[in-house]
């Protein structure tokens, strides 16, 4: 684990910004840059975990950026491969770091904050007295794609004016409270996810039944970049298979096995007659494969056969 600089008083900062990373330290310049460059009426902070600890690129990259900034900032190598490790190391270092901050957020390595984002997500997560808060990731596609790709499923998120929500499945663009963090089970993400990923619709399904309030805002506003390799019809389709995964590891978790496998039934009929729908309407052999496909995950995972996507070669 290394360290940079928090030399600001704790209690001055009221949210700190975490972002994990794996690989990607030319991508990660400038999701560092985005943060830095939030304009805010409060003092925050940036923690930034490393899940390369072998080589460390991306944290040595953070340390030239932040070094030259006066924004308090740690930066940090998780030796233990897995994203939900690099997760929780990032979400509990900032609460031990930065003992007065009531807000964490988190922003991946492959995103960029637009201007505005800190000070719109902070503002409604104290308007609204919200435990946790999500906002919209645009996606910005590095080659051009079909409409086919563009409007995938996969690419839906949350949209709509600022309003409480049910929850949010993705930790891409969020805010927790410091009061969650307390409250629930730690680590907070299960490390179970750290290959298939999902860990964090897992930990938002928990905080939501566990009883905290989740809001959306519209206003907080993250672009997302999607390289070629992840707008093919391969990719998508493994995509598909592995969200419905996701699900069902999720529904396992909080549901009984009888309500899960009774699930997977319903499903696969609701997914053949989804995608026969989106079929006729779009036209698209791949949009519409998209709803049949989830059950066909849910289905294996079930059978113990679980994609690790995220397991890298060392």
């Amino acid at each position: 684990m290394e360290s940079g600089k928090s030399s600001a008083p704790a209690r001055a900062i009221k949210a700190v910004v975490c972002i994990p990373t794996f690989r990607r330290p030319d991508w990660l310049e400038r999701t560092v840059r985005s943060v830095l460059e939030q304009e805010t009426d409060f003092a925050f902070a940036v923690v930034v975990v490393d899940n390369d600890a072998a080589k460390a690129e991306g944290a040595e990259h953070a340390r030239a950026i932040l070094s030259a900034d006066a924004v308090p900032n740690l930066v940090l190598t998780e030796a233990n491969q897995g994203n939900c490790y690099a997760i929780n190391q990032a979400f509990t270092a900032a609460q031990a770091a930065f003992p007065e901050a009531d807000y964490f957020l988190m922003i991946d390595d492959d995103e960029e904050a637009m201007p505005g984002w800190l000070s719109a997500i902070v503002s409604t997560a104290e308007k609204e007295k919200a435990d946790i808060v999500g906002g919209p990731v645009i996606r910005r596609f590095e080659v051009p794609v079909s409409d086919a790709v563009s409007r995938h499923p996969l690419f839906f998120s949350i949209d709509g004016v600022t309003r409480q929500v049910d929850q949010i499945h993705g930790s891409g663009n969020c805010l927790v409270h410091r009061r969650v963090f307390e409250a629930m089970p730690k680590p907070p993400f299960d490390v179970r996810f750290n290959f298939l990923g999902g860990g964090d619709m897992e930990f938002f399904t928990r905080c939501k039944l566990a009883g905290f309030t989740t809001w959306w805002c519209e206003e907080a506003v993250i672009h997302e970049f999607v390289p070629a390799e992840r707008v093919t019809a391969k990719f998508l389709t493994r995509r598909s298979i592995r969200t419905g995964s996701i699900n069902y590891v999720v529904d396992r978790s909080h549901m009984s096995a009888g309500l899960v496998w009774a699930k997977n039934a319903g499903s696969l009929g609701l997914g053949v007659l989804r995608g026969l729908g989106m079929l006729v309407r779009t036209g698209s052999w791949l949009r519409a494969s998209h709803p049949f496909l989830l059950p066909i995950g849910r289905i294996m995972a079930s059978l113990g056969l679980l994609p690790t996507p995220y397991k890298a070669k060392r």
